[in-house]
């Protein structure tokens, strides 16, 4: 019989003996469990360091050997699926960790940690305008702790930069442009400009509305003399002053004068306010005698003039404390918004409005806000010569072409009203007129651009004639509506005002015992207490929202405040305007438009760090601006600057090299500002007399 086929392992040797084979048996038995106990401890230490192992392992490992049975498809398709799943798994868990991260970093900076984000960026903030500041000092080299001197005989003392006509000749500006200005290269003084030898402190306001000191002007006594009109004539030399006296005769005409243009409005006791008007702009304004009139009748008048080496307008205007600078219809548009003025006056201003085809009359219609008036007083509307004739007939036809509607004439006054019906330039006939101002031309706020001959700001949402906006004082503070128009939140204006009214008491009660304690001009029992009474121009460098205009209205101080909007920065000056207040566009890296000492205080609320921040467009440097401050500023004026700490530091140390006076005080309201007072003293020679 024979024997069955055993089945063996490849490789191992059949005995013939039964005992042989069970023992062959039971060893391959005993290896075969001793290699499946330490393949399981071996698994088992790598599922506990890698619990996910099993779906990267490969199916060829399963059993291995030569003889193991071949791996299942379906294992692997399984694994594979697996491993997959577990990817997308932890990639959409990463998202949702990485999402709720962000929601709760958002929510923390809004709650506990917004202040130490603010702080953070201040910080930055600080350290660029630190290095850009080192970057200045290093290039100045060691000239930058230098004094600076006094300018020589050479500069006059009423030097005003960027008005030379015969530099502008010698450029080959001509036709009365060479008295327009030109900012060049050679426009910035590197010297401190010299008061005259007898200059006086100007005397309280308001009696210095009245009278001034004739050696704080350049005029002479034939000057006065020969003046024409009827607020030049109002001059009287006695002594060593000059008088507008009030009480003279002569205010009378300009008293009557004022009666005329209202009766040509249709207003009755000069009530100039219910007819809608608040600001205007008096060109070649003669000594400012008008302006000084509207006081009273809560008008507020801004004279400009032609640059003039004597017997300037705008200087004796400035030196009776009332609003004026330098500013021409003659080849540029004005640094003013578009609609920004409720009446222009021209009382014999010695601009001939047929010239240049009617394109000085364009620029008027510009600023002119709708429904505003344009009043002309000259022997030219009474011609009677067949040449003045000629030209009152183009001034008449030129004005209807622009939409404006002639009233009533007297004597030699002529009044037109702006239109204020964007339609009616659109049902002109066809080439009456200049056209309507393209997209592109159309600048709200131009920057001495050259004059254009285009209609401006009928685009404009500010289009509102003047009987439709608030009346004056409540126009400074303007409601949800009207705030709109510049894209503000009554909440934003209101805080803003709220601060600066804080502001405003605070700088009165640290200049009070200043001035009561160092000033000359020093009140006497029955005067008002300082600085009521001692100060009266103020130029307020980086005005914002004018804030600083407003909160010192509020609180009944007598000034004026020149509000300059920066160029470097937001342009709020359209609302400025619209609010009932004076102000200018300007670049402070240029010279402004005005004469030497006509600022009582100068008011620089981070303006520093505006012009720092913008050093890579601006290439002026911090020095030139406190050189200009200097020219701008009276003997014995003053100037607050409320900047960062580090800037505020960099600003006395300038100023060491003015001769000014410094006193650095902390602001308690604000752990990221102080603030600095400063006060230009008497020169030598002055103190002296």
């Amino acid at each position: 019989m024979s024997m069955p086929l055993q089945r063996g392992i490849s490789g191992v040797r059949v005995s013939d003996s039964s005992d042989d084979l069970r023992d062959s048996q039971m060893k391959d038995k005993t290896d075969k469990e001793d290699l499946i106990r330490g393949r399981s401890t071996t698994d088992s230490h790598l599922t506990l360091r890698f619990p996910f192992a099993f779906l990267f392992t490969s199916s060829n490992h399963k059993h291995g050997g030569d003889n193991a049975f071949p791996p299942d498809p379906y294992t692997a398709r399984t694994r594979h699926r697996l491993m997959l799943m577990f990817l997308k798994i932890s990639l959409v868990l990463i998202v949702v960790f990485a999402l709720a991260g962000s929601f709760w970093w958002t929510i923390s900076i809004s709650t506990s940690s917004r202040g130490h984000v603010y702080h953070n960026y201040r910080r930055l903030q600080e350290q660029l305008v630190s290095d850009l500041l080192d970057i200045e000092e290093i290039s100045l080299g060691p000239n930058r702790w230098k004094d600076l001197d006094y300018c020589n005989i050479n500069v006059s003392e009423n030097f005003v930069p960027c008005f030379n006509a015969s530099e502008n000749l010698a450029l080959g500006y001509s036709n009365g442009d060479e008295i327009d200005r030109f900012c060049g290269p050679g426009s910035k003084q590197e010297c401190l400009v010299l008061p005259p030898v007898k200059y006086r402190v100007p005397l309280r306001w308001p009696t210095g509305k009245d009278v001034i000191w004739l050696a704080n002007v350049k005029i002479s006594a034939q000057e006065v003399v020969s003046s024409g009109s009827i607020t030049k004539r109002m001059m009287m030399m006695e002594d060593d002053q000059i008088s507008f006296r009030s009480a003279s005769l002569m205010s009378d005409e300009v008293e009557d004068y004022s009666h005329q243009i209202a009766q040509m409005i249709g207003i009755k006791n000069d009530n100039f306010i219910e007819a809608g008007v608040r600001t205007i702009l008096d060109i070649g304004c003669g000594y400012g005698s008008f302006g000084a009139h509207l006081l009273s009748k809560q008008l507020l008048t801004m004279c400009i003039a032609n640059y003039e080496a004597s017997g300037s307008q705008v200087q004796l205007t400035l030196e009776r404390g009332l609003p004026a600078m330098i500013g021409s219809f003659i080849s540029k548009q004005l640094p003013y918004p578009s609609l920004s003025f409720d009446m222009l006056h021209c009382l014999r201003c010695g601009i001939d409005w047929d010239q240049k085809d009617g394109l000085l009359l364009v620029e008027v219609d510009r600023v002119l806000k709708p429904g505003g008036y344009f009043v002309w007083t000259s022997p030219l509307t009474n011609a009677r010569s067949k040449e003045n004739l000629k030209r009152w007939n183009f001034i008449h036809d030129f004005a209807e072409s622009i939409c404006w509607t002639i009233l009533p004439q007297q004597d030699e006054t002529v009044v037109w009203r702006k239109t204020i019906k964007t339609k009616c330039y659109s049902s002109r006939k066809p080439g009456v007129g200049p056209s309507v101002c393209t997209k592109g031309h159309d600048v709200e706020s131009p920057y001495y651009r050259p004059l254009q001959m285009c209609i401006g700001g009928t685009r404009s949402r500010r289009w509102i004639p003047i009987e439709g906006r608030t009346r004056w004082p409540s126009r400074s503070n303007m409601n949800k509506t009207e705030l709109s128009l510049y894209g503000l939140h009554p909440e934003v204006l209101g805080e803003d005002a709220e601060n600066w009214k804080i502001t405003v008491r605070e700088y009165w009660s640290l200049l009070s015992p200043l001035i009561f304690s160092d000033h000359p001009k020093r009140p006497g029992d029955e005067d008002p207490s300082p600085p009521y009474n001692m100060l009266r121009n103020v130029l307020d460098m980086n005005a914002q929202y004018g804030g600083l205009n407003s909160a010192l209205l509020e609180a009944k101080k007598s000034v004026w405040v020149m509000n300059v909007v920066p160029t470097a920065g937001p342009n709020h000056l359209p609302m400025i305007l619209d609010r009932g207040l004076v102000g200018v566009l300007h670049d402070w890296c240029e010279p402004f438009p005005t004469y030497p000492r006509t600022y009582d205080l100068v008011h620089a609320d981070n303006l520093l760090s505006l012009q720092t921040t913008q050093r890579r467009r601006s290439p002026c440097s911090l020095m030139a601006i406190f050189t200009e401050i200097d020219r701008l500023l009276r003997p014995e004026g003053w100037v607050i600057i409320r900047d960062t700490a580090l800037l505020v530091e960099k600003a006395r140390a300038m100023i060491t090299q003015l001769k000014w006076e410094a006193r650095v005080i902390e602001v308690e309201s604000s752990s990221e500002q102080r603030l600095l007072i400063c006060q230009k003293p008497l020169t030598k020679r002055q103190q002296s007399l």
